[in-house]
């Protein structure tokens, strides 16, 4: 697929809201959403163009506890932005199926962070979505992802991109622009939400561990 520059998507992203904008009624939105951090922005942009639904579809999140939280603190702040806001957004929740995911995942293991492992791991998640959305007649797809500083957002566009179809549209987006980024930092620190210090799969959660050992074992030689 034809790499473009990097505002190109967050461009599509603007020319389809003002397009939205001219509909008498709002269209309807799925958003697979990973966790209540990388949610807040995004929900507070585009609720006010569509009726927003979330799709928690994250069979990558290990371990199982993590999962729950991490679903936990989004369907929080889901419900105080609802009563806030006066608004309806909703929250599917999946059922967790880690095991078999990440064999899917295993052939590359050994892939850095952000290599072609995560890109997998986009595209399965990406695609689940979709599905669901264009079964349930929503009008478009997109996903939370673009608002983070690890993800790269011209890989999601570009699978968007390869998904897009005249059922349901995917919706392009770069959520971390005009300063999106520290709008969703900002409501994390206001509703004291979880921040995660791993990305989710079992490949990522034990370099974090081994992360934090280096850690401590740096600080216990300084002491």
């Amino acid at each position: 697929m034809k790499t473009q520059p990097k505002k190109y998507y967050y461009n599509l992203q603007l020319r389809e809201i003002d397009k939205i904008k001219g509909l008498e009624n709002k269209p309807s939105l799925l958003m697979h959403t990973c966790c209540g951090m990388c949610a807040c922005y995004p929900i507070v942009y585009l609720t006010q163009y569509f009726d927003l639904t979330l799709y928690y579809y994250n069979d990558n999140i290990y371990p199982e506890e993590e999962y729950e939280k991490r679903y936990s603190e989004l369907k929080r702040y889901v419900d105080i932005f609802n009563q806030e806001n006066g608004q309806n957004v909703k929250l599917i929740k999946c059922p967790y199926h880690n095991k078999e995911y990440t064999q899917k995942l295993a052939p590359f293991k050994d892939e850095p962070e952000g290599g072609e492992r995560c890109h997998l791991c986009y595209d399965l998640r990406l695609s689940e979505g979709m599905r669901y959305a264009r079964e349930n007649g929503y009008d478009y797809f997109t996903t939370v992802m673009t608002v983070s500083r690890q993800k790269d957002s011209l890989i999601l566009n570009q699978i968007g991109e390869k998904l897009d179809n005249s059922e349901t549209r995917y919706f392009f987006s770069d959520f971390k622009k005009d300063g999106g980024l520290e709008k969703g930092l900002e409501l994390v620190k206001k509703y004291d939400i979880y921040r995660q210090n791993y990305c989710g799969c079992v490949y990522s959660y034990r370099e974090m561990l081994e992360r934090v050992k280096k850690d401590y074992e740096k600080n216990k030689e300084a002491d």
